[in-house]
């Protein structure tokens, strides 16, 4: 007895262009475990356990961003990596570029999203024949 597979659910393009950034922050925050180790600014339990924590944290939320808290957790997250520049100070200004990168993700994916729908809504518009009529 096999069952049917469910359809999946179609993700909106905000929820495709902020999860990319999730990840891309994830690797980032690989390499700042890795900086903050090596240059002794964590000692290497926090620098490890807490960037492990922190990539799972990233890489969960952007399996979760169908839900709309998860774009609030999203912003915070990334007030996170500006705050990481008080550990390893290059990051005020990485942490912005991310921030940055977030926020025109959002922006840009809103607009798209609203466009696709306004061109999938079923339209009313008339022929040039009914016009006339």
């Amino acid at each position: 007895m096999s069952r049917t597979p469910r359809p999946r659910r179609t993700r909106s393009v905000t929820e495709l262009l902020l999860s990319i950034v999730l990840v891309l922050d994830a690797t980032l925050i690989f390499f700042v475990a890795l900086a903050a180790f090596g240059l002794r600014a964590l000692p290497p339990a926090p620098a490890f356990i807490g960037g492990a924590v922190l990539i799972v944290v990233f890489v969960t939320l952007a399996r979760m961003l169908n839900h709309g808290w998860a774009m609030w957790v999203g912003w915070a997250l990334q007030g996170g990596l500006i705050a990481l520049g008080f550990i390893l100070t290059p990051m005020f200004v990485v942490g912005a570029g991310f921030a940055a990168i977030w926020t025109y993700c959002f922006i840009k994916g809103r607009q798209i999203d609203t466009a696709k729908a306004a061109i999938l809504r079923p339209s009313t518009m008339t022929t040039p024949a009914e016009e006339t009529q």
